[in-house]
């Protein structure tokens, strides 16, 4: 799986990225600047990490979202390219354009860093065929601005065309209000456009995919996507 890592100022993920991308694809990944205009050829997946791009000015996401690499990035999706973002890559996907609503503020107004629980709610996409659909995984949160927000004609689209894969719950995969910790609409920690293609996820997968860190939860997601590019191969 060749994969292609975004780099902003600010960003400060991407080699945590890079790290896991090569140690469960065996491929190291390039790292794309985002005053690039065009992607590595034969790109199978574009990473956007997260971090503090531009030092969340304006709005966390807004100004990388407009930097030249993203008009490539909107290209290679609307071919139906996959796009995963984290985090604050999340944030930039959904300034962007390439995923509906935006992240506001923690409910409580405080910056999150600690692991959560989430469930998968599907196991049917190219993101997810790592998991059990309903299966419960741990993975780390790092964000002052996880609050998932969106008009109610998108969130109802989202639900109703199944496009959350993940969502913030409980260690038994129930959807306790007390531990949906920064307050997203439906409990939302992972949304896809309408295409399936493009994934938004504020939790981060690549920090849990060793043992020695403690729990290999986040791996079932990259595992997965290796195994999709193989099986098309």
């Amino acid at each position: 799986m060749k994969s292609a890592v975004l780099v902003f100022p600010g960003i400060n993920r991407e080699r945590d990225m890079a790290r896991t991308l090569k140690l469960v694809s065996g491929v190291e990944p390039a790292m794309v600047w985002h005053a690039d205009t065009q992607l590595p050829a034969g790109t199978d997946l574009v990473v956007v990490p997260g971090g503090f791009s531009y030092g969340d000015y304006l709005r966390c996401g807004a100004i990388a979202a407009r930097a030249p690499i993203m008009d490539a990035v909107r290209a290679y999706a609307a071919k139906g390219g996959l796009v995963l973002g984290v985090c604050n890559g999340f944030q930039i996907l959904c300034e962007s354009g390439l995923l509906p609503g935006v992240l506001m503020r923690n409910a409580k107004l405080k910056f999150i860093c600690r692991d959560v629980f989430l469930r998968v709610e599907r196991s049917d996409t190219p993101f997810t065929r790592g998991y059990n659909a309903g299966q419960v995984i741990r993975v780390p949160v790092a964000h002052g601005e996880g609050n998932y927000v969106a008009d109610g004609e998108t969130v109802k689209a989202l639900e109703a065309e199944g496009r959350v894969l993940f969502r913030y719950s409980a260690p038994d995969g129930s959807l306790d209000a007390s531990w949906n910790l920064n307050g997203a609409t439906n409990s939302i920690a992972g949304i896809v456009n309408g295409k399936g293609n493009v994934l938004g996820m504020m939790p981060h997968p690549e920090n849990h995919v060793e043992a020695v860190i403690g729990s290999t939860d986040g791996r079932g997601l990259f595992a997965g996507l290796v195994a999709q590019f193989d099986r098309a191969a």
